[in-house]
């Protein structure tokens, strides 16, 4: 009866559980013996030892071939006991393992046949007990009907918890997935976002300069927002990528190597951007450093667009439990009116900040906005 082929786990646990099935196969090899020993068996090389020998090889296997395993250990303890050879263990319990493996596969309806099949032979084989002890008779019968139920009922239970804890796996790798959608999903935002600002601006300098008669400015304005528009591709080229399931070739996320890219590209487009950091950047993770990156570029995004702003500050400060960040301009105070200062990118900024623990405010100050977050330390003890 072939058994389909069990799906290989990683290296750690297929040596566990090689250990397992040798050391099953010890403990059964050493008990048969002792048992046939301590019941009277002189000889235990007539036939105890090839049997446990042959209950204990098969073990090794059983995990490949649990039915095999089963059906053979079953033939073995028949050829066994009509050799004449007296086994006080039963005829069950010689293949307990071999029951409790095959009861944990999809064929288990055969295994309750297969041991009510055995137990008919044995009650069967025993029935000189009758005869002298009714009640001994009994109890071999009805306790080796016990232990056979007992072993079914394990390998069922064992199956239903291995398929709970597989489900259990599925759903944590189906929200992992989700999460990192939506994370993506701010991703995207971000980087269309600070695109079409600065892009846009360029665009309106080369119209103004060509207005004016002024070719070399209109092309320089071009050519930075055509550079601007394929580094912008290339972010949302390895977004795309995560999107659709395959990591291979996601390029790295912008991070605070970044930064002076995107103060140049900002600048470019006619903000004048200060960057002041304290500390050392190196130091901060990737998660981290990531967020701090998108807080600054949709910060200087909604300055472009809404703020008219000419002056904006970038302040960074790295501490060894927090990254602190503020983005201050001299815009209008409340950059697109009040319902876009809860749009879509301040929104995503908060959430990106509150899931690492850390906080986010936006708001008019004296003379301009800011944006002030204090991003924790990935790692790092509260």
């Amino acid at each position: 009866m072939a058994d389909p082929s069990p799906r290989r786990g990683p290296a750690p646990v297929r040596h566990i559980a090689r250990i397992t099935d040798i050391t099953l196969a010890a403990l059964t090899l050493v008990f048969f013996v002792a048992v046939a020993i301590a019941t009277g068996v002189h000889d235990p090389w007539q036939g105890t030892i090839p049997l446990g020998l042959l209950l204990g090889a098969l073990l090794l296997v059983r995990r490949r071939w649990p039915m095999t395993v089963l059906l053979l250990s079953i033939g073995g303890i028949l050829v066994y006991h009509l050799a004449g050879h007296w086994s006080p263990a039963g005829w069950i319990w010689p293949a307990a393992v071999a029951y409790f493996t095959a009861a944990t596969t999809p064929r288990v309806r055969w295994v309750p046949a297969l041991g009510l099949a055995q137990l008919v032979y044995s009650a069967v084989d025993a029935r000189w007990i009758l005869d002298r002890n009714p009640v001994r008779y009994l109890i071999h019968v009805a306790g080796e009907g016990l232990l056979l139920a007992v072993l079914v009922a394990a390998g069922l239970t064992y199956a239903a918890a291995m398929r709970w804890r597989e489900r259990l796996r599925e759903t944590d790798r189906r929200a992992h997935a989700a999460e990192e959608r939506l994370r993506v999903s701010h991703e995207v935002h971000d980087v269309i976002a600070h695109t079409l600002a600065v892009v846009g601006v360029q665009l309106n300098v080369a119209a103004d300069a060509l207005e004016e008669k002024d070719p070399a400015a209109a092309a320089d304005a071009l050519h930075l927002a055509k550079n601007v528009r394929n580094r912008a591709m290339a972010d949302l080229r390895s977004l795309v990528t995560v999107l659709r399931d395959d990591p291979a070739g996601t390029a790295p996320q912008a991070d605070l190597a970044s930064l002076d890219t995107l103060i140049a590209d900002t600048r470019a487009a006619g903000l004048e951007v200060t960057l002041d950091e304290h500390g050392d950047r190196a130091a901060v993770p990737a998660i981290t450093a990531i967020a701090v990156h998108r807080v600054v570029q949709e910060s200087l995004a909604n300055t472009l667009k809404h703020a008219g702003a000419s002056k904006a500050e970038v302040t960074i400060g790295y501490r060894p439990r927090s990254v602190t960040v503020e983005i201050t301009d001299n815009g209008r105070g409340t950059p697109g009116g009040a319902d876009a200062a809860e749009g879509h990118g301040l929104t995503g900024m908060r959430e990106r900040v509150n899931a690492l623990g850390g906080e986010l405010t936006a708001g008019p100050v004296p003379g301009g906005f800011a944006v002030q977050a204090d991003i924790p330390v990935a790692g790092s003890a509260a």
